[in-house]
């Protein structure tokens, strides 16, 4: 049996979706219709932001919105002119999702749930009569003269313009590759580090504002950094995993990292802040009470870590050991073995090289009357609602191309 469509999505998560109601709404006569290789759709946005859906982030300039990209900061400046933050709020809006911005800039429907933002979508492609085919696994991709051919273990597609939404899916990548696109290959983007050290053991739940490093690279970050079961975590944890994605893979994550629980305060001047605080404190114990903006368990952990018993006083501390807490506080080395993904935020970095991808359209440069949208493409981005928001702009940018 063989479906005719004019347009056929595949993938039916969030940038399948957004594509079809957005060309649909400018192209009403247009026969539309969405494959979707599982039983049910949208799976991705059900369990995203823990079932609340971050749907994108307050940040409404286009060029720092793309700094939250390591892999696209580049190529989506010019589709975030066209569609950014902003609109995606007045899109929802417009079609009865209010959304809320929390403390940290990330933004979500004010009813707190994913089903909010399913509900919209499979409404509006209800209204708009687009075909949303379930149980179709595409077995093999066909260019024609002037249509493509999508056989499915079901049935057989054929389309004028076939458009891809797949997300990271190794199977379609490949059948991408063998038609002649490049692929780069995947790697995790989003994770935490696994870390056995006797310092942070007992310290699961802390959390401090730190920059950490690569040691012997140029990687850097800051941001609340998280003590858990397994290691380390938080935003500047996760920001340094995604910007190293590529670097750690090749290092099959065995690397070292310096973390400054102080910050930016340097080793010296951090020493001088120590030999004050020895002056105005000499008959308090040292361990007791943490003089810096973290927690007191941490700091008797970096105490003890620095050679200085639990019961020392200011005044009887030696310079040997200011000079191994001033260390330890602003230079601590940590051993990383091996990482874990990130809760259900499995992002990767890899997807289509973006060098055959025309940002004005999201056409393939290579073949005619394919598209992509998404992140099927080789970008991906810190967790807050920015993966989100490239699936919402590229799929406009695509639709509004094809208007």
């Amino acid at each position: 049996m063989n479906s005719k469509y004019e347009i056929l999505i595949v993938g039916g998560g969030a940038a399948g979706f957004f594509t079809a109601i957005n060309i649909a709404e400018k192209n009403p006569k247009l026969k539309i219709a969405i494959l979707e290789r599982g039983k049910t759709v949208l799976e991705k946005v059900r369990i995203s932001g823990g079932g609340r859906c971050n749907v994108t982030h307050a940040e409404f300039i286009p060029k720092e919105l793309a700094k939250n990209y390591p892999r696209g900061e580049k190529e989506l400046l010019g589709p975030f002119h066209q569609f950014c933050s902003g609109d995606t709020i007045e899109w929802f809006a417009n079609r009865g999702v209010e959304l809320k911005i929390e403390d940290d800039g990330r933004m979500f429907p004010v009813s707190d749930s994913s089903q909010t933002i399913i509900d919209c979508f499979l409404n509006e492609v209800k209204r708009l009569k687009i075909d949303v085919l379930t149980s179709q696994s595409v077995q093999s991709i066909y260019q024609g003269n002037d249509y493509w051919k999508v056989e499915t273990n079901h049935e057989t597609f054929s389309c004028q313009k076939l458009i891809m939404t797949t997300g990271s899916n190794p199977k379609i990548w490949e059948m991408l590759e063998k038609l002649g696109h490049k692929i780069v290959s995947p790697v995790p983007s989003l994770f935490t580090f696994n870390i056995k050290d006797n310092r942070i053991k007992d310290l699961m739940g802390i959390s401090a504002f730190a920059k950490v490093k690569v040691k012997g690279s140029k990687l850097e970050a800051s941001g609340p950094l998280l003590i858990t079961h397994w290691g380390m975590s938080g935003p500047g944890i996760l920001r340094l995993s995604a910007w190293g994605a590529n670097f750690l893979a090749e290092k099959k994550y065995q690397f070292t990292i310096q973390v400054n629980w102080l910050h930016e305060t340097s080793f010296e001047d951090a020493l001088e802040q120590l030999k004050e605080l020895k002056q105005e404190h000499s008959k308090k114990i040292v361990s007791k009470k943490s003089p810096f903006d973290f927690p007191n368990r941490l700091w008797e952990s970096i105490t003890i870590a620095s050679g200085i018993p639990l019961d020392v006083k200011w005044a009887d501390i030696s310079k040997k050991q200011l000079t191994a807490l001033a260390n330890q506080l602003t230079n601590a080395e940590f051993q990383v073995n091996g990482k874990s993904t990130f809760k259900e935020e499995f992002v990767t970095a890899g997807g289509i090289d973006l060098k055959e991808i025309n940002f004005k359209t999201m056409e393939s440069k290579l073949f005619p009357n394919l598209y992509f949208a998404g992140e099927i493409v080789n970008i991906d981005a810190i967790t807050g609602g920015f993966n989100f928001q490239n699936a919402w702009t590229s799929g406009f940018v695509l639709a509004n191309s094809l208007g």
